[in-house]
């Protein structure tokens, strides 16, 4: 549940993106940055756990991981959402040991059909989703190996990406085009909440990773990039081609096929503990 309501949120920010229209990518997540540092902060500090931050980074191999999760979380892309899923499948695989079943690699050969099929359409290879697929793929690894619990490992995370985040932020003010100088309250006010935006996710997928195999992980990631076209076409009004229907359709099938799966042995095991007459 932690898992799907991290790709669910995920799924709905275009929503809240789309207010934020005419400023820039760059501003938007430095904002994003400094926000949720301060936001998980404050979290943190109700908890009386604000301590645990410095616990974490006095450690030199989590110090080391989680600058390494800090920066791979810093990017992200379109088609990069398609491909990461399996990304995160291969994985599981290769370096946890998990061991997908016949039924869910059969919902894994579905997807990766469908992916490839829109890179295809796409008419050139996506490197730069590749790229971006992978980091998110080896943000999600980390964070799913690491010592450190949800909350801290992400203040953690934002206490060091902050810095780059505030001198941005800094940059533009000098330059006069700081968002703070005109924008309207409104859009201030939205940049100001994309702190809770941007670390509830990141705590609900840190905390369902570490506790669901990271090839189930995979496959619910696609209910971000399903969702978000959802709102691309009945929101936003945006074209959706019927060659881009069939690797949709491909992927949703995987979809289907997986959560049957997973259905259908949740039942097989809740059956086997109920005593016999």
């Amino acid at each position: 549940m932690a898992a799907m309501g991290a790709f669910l949120i995920w799924g709905a920010l275009p929503l809240y993106l789309r207010p934020l229209l005419g400023i820039p990518a760059l501003t938007i997540l430095a904002h994003r940055l400094v926000w949720c540092c301060l936001f998980v902060s404050l979290w943190l500090a109700a908890r009386r756990d604000l301590g645990s931050v410095g616990i974490a980074l006095a450690n030199p191999s989590t110090r080391l991981g989680l600058l390494g999760s800090a920066a791979l979380i810093g990017v992200n892309s379109s088609l990069g959402y398609f491909i990461n899923p399996l990304v995160n499948v291969l994985l599981g695989v290769a370096l946890l040991g998990e061991r997908p079943n016949r039924v869910q690699w059969v919902a894994v050969a579905c997807a990766a059909l469908g992916v490839a099929w829109l890179t295809v359409q796409a008419g050139r290879l996506p490197w730069i989703a590749l790229a971006l697929a992978f980091s998110f793929g080896g943000y999600g690894l980390i964070r799913k190996v690491i010592a450190v619990d949800a909350l801290t490992g992400l203040a953690a995370e934002t206490a060091l990406l902050t810095p780059l985040g505030l001198a941005w932020l800094a940059w533009e003010g000098l330059q006069g085009a700081g968002v703070f100088g005109g924008a309207d309250a409104l859009r201030i006010a939205w940049l100001i909440v994309s702190g809770v935006v941007t670390a509830t996710p990141l705590a609900l997928f840190a905390y369902g990773a570490r506790r669901i195999p990271y090839s189930t992980i995979g496959i619910v990631q696609y209910l971000a990039p399903s969702l978000q076209l959802a709102f691309g076409v009945f929101v936003f009004g945006e074209a959706f081609s019927p060659a881009r229907a069939k690797g949709f359709g491909l992927i949703w099938m995987a979809l289907a096929i997986y959560g049957a799966d997973g259905l259908w042995r949740a039942r097989q095991v809740r059956a086997a503990r109920v005593p016999g007459p």
